[in-house]
């Protein structure tokens, strides 16, 4: 695993601080853009995370802020020399959209990541060929197979030692599908189990006879941090959205998420029926 600290990470080491300062002086957004004589795009886009920002736009910011402590202003500038380059995402950027790049910069600072899907395993907890046969129907196989790696990229730094918590409720549904076939079923469900019982992550089951709830329809994914508000990723019939600022629909989610552990089986339950289905695939 790459050691070095992502540049999406230090891009929101300087967002948090920056809005904070900003906040602290009583300034708005187009305040400190005027006094900046920035467009406001410009300081909405670093705030917002998505850009880096060079030393000297750091400098001018803080000196606005009044933010002089040598030690605060020594750590950002290292921060601002980091936001430079390319994140560990960056040589998939073909395959994905921005929206989802986005998404992907905050998955990579979050340190608690839970989630629901109605119809299909979670991506962060998908084996290699479950992943392919998901991709093959639909994409080029060059497509399918940077779509695949991207994934399991993916998986390999959510599921890492010190990663970030993982939370998530697993659809009856999900889990009777059969991607990719029988075998590839076996060894998805043997492959949940583990996450399970090595305590790598904490998942439960959302069993049929829980009944209608609100997300029925779309996935979701909340993403937590230790030093600001949680971050929603919805899937759904209209599209995809990431969402930070609309909090009254991230705490539909939020009770959202409670709802389906409230209705899940517990994990002695969640085990027996991954054991169930496994016997079954292989019976199949």
């Amino acid at each position: 695993m790459p050691t070095a600290v992502d540049p999406s990470l230090n891009r929101r080491k300087l967002r948090l601080a920056l809005k904070s300062a900003r906040d602290s002086r009583g300034l708005t957004q187009r305040d400190a853009a005027d006094a900046l004589e920035w467009s406001l795009s410009k300081l909405i886009r670093i705030e917002a995370g998505t850009v880096s920002l060079s030393v000297t736009d750091l400098r001018a910011m803080l000196l606005e802020y009044g933010v002089e402590d040598p030690e605060v202003v020594a750590d950002l500038e290292e921060a601002a020399r980091g936001s430079k380059g390319q994140s560990w995402w960056s040589e998939y950027n073909d395959v994905i959209s921005q929206p989802f790049s986005q998404y992907l910069g905050y998955e990579s600072a979050a340190n608690t990541i839970r989630g629901y899907h109605p119809s299909l395993i979670p991506g962060q907890l998908q084996i290699s060929d479950y992943i392919s046969a998901i991709f093959e129907v639909g994409e080029p196989v060059a497509k399918a197979e940077q779509l695949t790696d991207l994934r399991l990229a993916r998986q390999e730094r959510i599921l890492q030692e010190g990663g970030p918590r993982v939370e998530m409720i697993l659809d009856e549904a999900a889990l009777r599908r059969q991607i990719g076939g029988p075998a590839t079923m076996r060894r998805q469900l043997a492959f949940l189990k583990g996450l399970v019982t090595e305590q790598r992550a904490t998942l439960r089951v959302l069993p049929f006879s829980a009944g209608a709830h609100d997300s029925v329809d779309s996935s979701f994914t909340l993403l937590g941090f230790r030093d600001d508000e949680d971050v929603l990723y919805l899937t759904g019939p209209r599209g995809t959205v990431t969402n930070r600022d609309d909090r009254k629909l991230v705490a539909r989610y939020q009770e959202c998420f409670e709802d389906l552990e409230n209705k899940a089986l517990n994990e002695e339950d969640t085990i027996a029926m991954f054991d169930d289905l496994i016997e079954n695939f292989h019976r199949t």
